[in-house]
């Protein structure tokens, strides 16, 4: 049965999202095991985790998943937490631990992320060659357009959605997405390439749109 994004929306009883002053007054809640912080934690940070999970993704049953095991972890283990970073920014990475996983699963019975060939074909190169004005790593900048990158990263191949989503979404450099995919960095600047001229490619429509003289 499909699964629509509404299913972000975490149930439970009313609780204020806004119902601790700061984060680390949640933090010290958690950590008591006040079970309206963890109910407030999911509902303040659901919509980062199930976009994050997505984006690397792009299904939104395995990405309920990754929602639901990111904050069973989170409030499993919110002593280990060194509070360093954000409860965001520990959530986040959690959440994408946790999809990484979920395609290293799938390639037991799917092609391996690492079977893709690293080197550019001519096939693959834009074939809208215009000024590109407008960089699809920062598409996301704009509430509409961001709409339409999610469209063109869910068709990308997984192995350049991956690679696109660590590098230019989540931040990470490129000898960390090497290592948390098991890649070689050249193999991660080659995807990142390639990734940048589909996304280009498949947002040509939106960002210059053909018009009509008649």
């Amino acid at each position: 049965m499909g699964v629509s994004r509404s299913r972000t929306v975490v149930p439970g009883p009313e609780i204020q999202v806004h119902l601790y002053d700061s984060e680390e007054e949640m933090l010290r809640a958690l950590r008591h095991g006040d079970p309206d912080a963890c109910t407030c934690l999911v509902k303040r940070f659901a919509s980062l985790v199930y976009a994050q999970a997505m984006r690397l993704l792009t299904d939104p049953d395995e990405a309920e998943s990754v929602l639901q095991l990111t904050f069973f972890k989170a409030c499993d283990k919110i002593r280990a937490f060194d509070g360093r970073s954000g409860l965001g920014t520990w959530l986040y990475r959690i959440a994408t631990n946790e999809a990484l996983m979920e395609l290293r699963r799938q390639r037991v019975v799917t092609t391996s992320l690492d079977a893709v060939e690293e080197t550019l074909q001519a096939s693959e190169l834009p074939q809208n060659r215009g000024s590109w004005m407008v960089d699809p790593s920062q598409a996301a900048l704009n509430s509409e357009l961001r709409d339409y990158l999610h469209m063109a990263l869910v068709a990308l191949p997984e192995s350049l959605r991956v690679v696109f989503v660590l590098r230019e979404v989540q931040g990470l450099s490129t000898a960390e997405t090497a290592r948390r995919l098991g890649l070689k960095e050249n193999a991660v600047k080659v995807r990142l390439h390639r990734a940048r001229l589909r996304l280009r490619e498949l947002l040509t429509g939106y960002l210059w749109p053909v018009t009509s003289d008649e």
